[in-house]
């Protein structure tokens, strides 16, 4: 039997998050989704007896695998796993004035999320409709399907799921949960896909991918919690320090995008008016388009298909 710690997805682009992130022996570095801890190691084997380590998850079966994978380095360095959101870690930090010379967001829902049929994430294997990263708290899947109108569904499977035809599919959720709620993950899939055009089942992907994605956002408020992180990275980073998000969707790229594009070039003067604002840059993105996985790890790791490393180095002294 496996243990936990190896459930979790084998670590997107291991190789390119090292060196983006050109690790300091004696540094500080924060890896705010820790998930099984396979990045957190990498990190760490790098870290001599000066250095420190931060990881975090809001998921407290990745907190145990984290732990366990970190353990087993034997490290000089310092460190710690804690149970938190990446946006209350870095509140946290603020408040005790740690400052890094590195910090990793990998944005992506870890195998063993999706391949545990009780965590409630998949359309393909029957569990409870959860969906919670952090299941002692906020509402479940379920709570939402049932208790949210119409409208309010039709606006969480757009906004978050790109759904074109999310007023169709909640119309239909609402009408069925009168007579009978939903609590099963393929009892859900399986209305999405009856409410869906016949042309739209016949599309490569499952008919209920971005309805799950949409319900799974809006649960463990996924892009607000992004958001939060944006902000204190400003506070975060030492000069020189690199900030890495690894993204899996249009939506948290887009956002990660959009605050780096910032960070670097801050002025909301006319362009044709001298710089008013004051506002200085805080630093520059290294690769403008993102890092793809190579060829090899295609081949070997299908979730890293869709993943886009995004790098900022800090430059306060300009």
């Amino acid at each position: 039997m496996k243990s936990i710690s190896e459930t979790f997805h084998e670590a997107v682009m291991p190789g390119e998050v090292l060196q983006a992130l050109n690790i300091r022996p004696a540094g500080v570095y924060a890896d705010f989704t820790a998930g099984g801890g396979s990045h957190s190691r990498a990190i760490l084997e790098q870290l001599d007896q000066n250095g420190r380590l931060i990881a975090g998850d809001r998921d407290q079966s990745a907190v145990q695998a984290a732990t366990t994978t970190l353990t087993s380095v034997g490290a000089q360095a310092a460190w710690e796993v804690r149970h938190r959101s990446f946006g209350d870690l870095a509140d946290e930090l603020v408040r005790e004035g740690i400052m890094l010379d590195g910090m990793l967001a990998d944005l992506g829902v870890s195998s063993h999320q999706l391949d545990t049929p009780e965590r409630g994430y998949s359309y393909k294997a029957d569990g409870p409709l959860d969906m919670r990263m952090d299941v002692a708290q906020g509402e479940t899947a379920s709570d939402i399907v049932n208790l949210r109108t119409a409208d309010e569904l039709t606006d969480i499977f757009r906004r978050y799921g790109e759904e074109r035809h999310a007023r169709r599919i909640a119309d239909y959720l609402v009408k069925r949960r009168n007579t009978r709620p939903f609590f099963r993950t393929l009892d859900l899939a399986d209305a999405v896909a009856t409410a869906m055009p016949a042309a739209a089942r016949r599309e490569a992907q499952h008919p209920a991918r971005r309805v799950f994605q949409a319900l799974r956002i809006e649960v463990n408020s996924e892009l607000a919690q992004l958001e939060h992180l944006l902000d204190r990275v400003p506070a975060l980073m030492r000069d020189r320090g690199r900030v890495l998000f690894i993204t899996f969707h249009s939506l948290e790229d887009r956002l990660v995008k959009r605050a780096m594009t910032v960070w670097q070039s801050p002025c909301d003067c006319p362009r044709h008016l001298p710089c008013t604002c004051g506002q200085k840059p805080l630093g520059k993105q290294l690769n403008r388009g993102g890092v793809t996985a190579g060829e090899t790890e295609l081949k070997q790791n299908r979730r890293s298909k869709s993943a886009r490393l995004r790098i900022f180095e800090i430059r306060k002294e300009q």
